[in-house]
């Protein structure tokens, strides 16, 4: 995984490449491509699907599909829904929201910060030996 500029991954491997995180102008596109893909409300779900794993699957930087129409004749129902219910649960786990509650934002805060911090543990354990700290009246 590939970590973002924020706090978390920006990139999840999955089978056939890599789902990547969508902006949120990226995400309303594949909505709207989907939305004029279907020709009913029963094709909705898969066609939006489909627009959003053309968008967020990638092979080695570059899109594996050109476009939804390319996902729905190139995989199979239960891939393409494979596929957005792995990027929907990244994307939950990398941007919560604030309806999972309060116990589960804190979770993921200490979460983030131990990640962090533990990027830097013993960095200065060399140094500090030269320098052990002082006990006694005087420090």
């Amino acid at each position: 995984m590939e970590r973002g500029a924020w706090t978390g991954p920006d990139r999840v491997k999955v089978a056939g490449g890599w789902l990547r995180l969508l902006s949120a102008r990226e995400a309303l596109d594949a909505r709207r491509e989907g939305d004029e893909l279907a020709r009913d409300g029963r094709e909705r779900a898969l066609c939006r699907n489909a627009c959003l794993v053309a968008k967020a699957l990638e092979r080695r930087g570059r899109p594996v599909f050109e476009d939804g129409e390319a996902v729905l004749d190139g995989l199979r129902v239960e891939d393409i829904a494979r596929l957005a219910r792995a990027w929907a649960d990244f994307n939950r786990d990398v941007n919560p929201s604030a309806l999972d509650g309060e116990e589960e934002i804190l979770r993921r805060k200490k979460a983030w910060s131990t990640r962090l911090m533990s990027a830097f543990s013993g960095a200065c354990s060399g140094c500090s030996a030269l320098c052990p700290p002082r006990s006694g009246q005087n420090r």
